[in-house]
């Protein structure tokens, strides 16, 4: 009955630490998306603003992109 008693305890205590593991690895998660929501979001404020700026040079700049992009995409 004390191998039992034994295994059984082991079992639990592996568990505890993948449960735990598991948690922490939750958290960190939640904290890198809030970061990367966070980034995004400061990213998008300074893409509004060069563009409210400066909106002949971005026009020429999205023209350029789509042009390039099209080129990339058609050659097959």
């Amino acid at each position: 009955m004390e191998t039992i008693d034994k295994m059984s305890s082991s079992a639990h205590e592996a568990y505890d630490k993948v449960a735990s593991a598991g948690v922490h690895a939750a958290e960190v998660m939640g904290e890198k998306g809030e970061q990367l929501k966070n980034a995004e979001q400061r990213l998008v404020k300074d893409c509004r603003g060069y563009i409210s700026k400066n909106p002949m040079t971005s026009v020429g700049i999205a023209a350029a992109a789509g042009f390039i992009l099209g080129r990339l995409l058609n050659q097959r």
